[in-house]
């Protein structure tokens, strides 16, 4: 049995990245070089890596074993570009794995009713 940060990295299970960058915003540069690393070491691991990114980003695809792109933008709308491939591929998991997407577990505990 696996213990520590090796245990959650297996063939089995991809990681899913998000590895945006504006390239006029510096502090959003460093935050794709340290995902970058990040990335290198979940490989190294066996990891298989699902990589959402800017279009026309060429070096994330050698890293990764998929990448999804999004069109590029300003640092701030970035998260309202990522989060929709996000829910697609949420959804589709959720889809394949045989869970009712039109009616979650445990939805009444969670929706009052006026």
């Amino acid at each position: 049995m696996k213990h520590g940060p090796n245990a959650l990295i297996d063939e089995t299970l991809p990681v899913v990245c998000i590895a945006t960058q504006d390239p006029g915003d510096p502090s959003s540069v460093l935050k794709y070089e340290k995902t970058l690393s990040n990335i290198q070491e979940v490989t190294a691991r066996g990891g298989r890596v699902i990589a959402i990114a800017i279009q026309g980003d060429t070096h994330i695809a050698q890293l990764v074993e998929r990448v999804i792109h999004i069109p590029q933008s300003h640092e701030l709308l970035l998260p309202i570009l990522e989060v929709v491939p996000l829910q697609l591929l949420a959804y589709h998991m959720a889809v394949r794995r045989g869970c009712d997407v039109d009616q979650p577990r445990n939805l009444a505990k969670s929706v009052t009713v006026e």
